[in-house]
C-alpha cells in the first residue's frame, strides 16, 4: 500500500485529503501534495478524522460530506502564496504559522510550520448550512481546537490539535479574526471546555 492509499479514519484517504484544494487541482502536475514528515502528520490527519471528521459524516452523510481543503504540503504552500496569471489574484489564503493545515511538516531549519501542531480541514456539508453544521459540532462536544465560521453559504474550518482550545472565530468584511456576532456559539463552546 502506498502512503497515499492510507486510511485516515474510516471514510477518507490520505490522496483525498491532500488533493482536494482548487489550487492543487489547478496545478497538479507541479505540486508533490503529499506530507514529509510522514510518520507524524498522517497521525495528526488520523487524529482529526477519528476525533472530528468521523462523526460528522455519520451524521451528515458522505454522499453530503465534501473536503475544500485538507493537507497543504510544502509544494502547495508555495503556490497558494502566489498569484494566479490569469486573474492577479492569490491562488489561495494561506497562514501556516496559525491555521495546523501543514500539521506536523518541518520548515529547512527543522522548525514546525505551525508550532499548535495538530490538523485541520476545510469542507461543506452540500444541502446545509454551515451555521448548522456549527451548532451540531457544539451540541456533540466534538473535541476541537479551532473552528473558523467563513458564513452560512461558505466552508468551515475546523482543527484537531494537542491544546484543545475550543476557539471559534468568523471574519470582518476586511479578513480580521473577531468573536462578534458568534458570541452564542463562544459561550457554548466555554461551556463544555468545562
Amino acid at each position: 500500500m502506498t502512503s497515499q492509499q492510507v486510511q485516515l479514519g474510516k471514510y477518507l484517504t490520505l490522496e483525498e485529503f491532500c488533493t482536494c484544494s482548487k489550487t492543487y487541482n489547478k496545478y497538479a502536475g507541479q505540486i508533490n501534495p503529499f506530507p514529509q514528515n510522514l510518520e507524524d502528520t498522517i497521525l495528526a490527519i488520523q487524529d482529526l478524522n477519528q476525533f472530528i471528521l468521523n462523526a460528522i459524516v455519520e451524521y451528515f452523510g458522505l454522499d453530503k460530506f465534501k473536503l475544500t481543503y485538507g493537507f497543504c504540503s510544502k509544494d502547495l504552500k508555495k503556490y497558494l502564496d502566489k498569484k494566479d496569471p490569469e486573474t492577479g489574484n492569490k491562488n489561495g489564503r494561506v497562514a501556516p504559522e496559525l491555521d495546523q493545515h501543514m500539521a506536523h511538516e518541518m520548515n529547512k531549519n527543522g522548525n514546525y510550520y505551525c508550532k499548535r501542531l495538530g490538523a485541520a480541514c476545510d469542507f461543506i456539508i452540500i444541502g446545509e448550512d454551515s451555521d448548522r453544521v456549527v451548532d451540531w459540532i457544539l451540541a456533540e462536544k466534538l473535541p476541537f481546537d479551532s473552528i473558523y465560521y467563513y458564513g452560512a453559504d461558505r466552508p468551515i474550518h475546523i482543527s484537531y490539535g494537542p491544546q484543545h482550545k475550543r476557539d471559534i472565530r468568523t471574519f470582518t468584511a476586511t479578513g480580521q479574526p473577531t468573536q462578534k456576532g458568534i458570541q452564542h456559539w463562544v459561550e457554548l463552546a466555554e461551556r463544555s471546555r468545562l
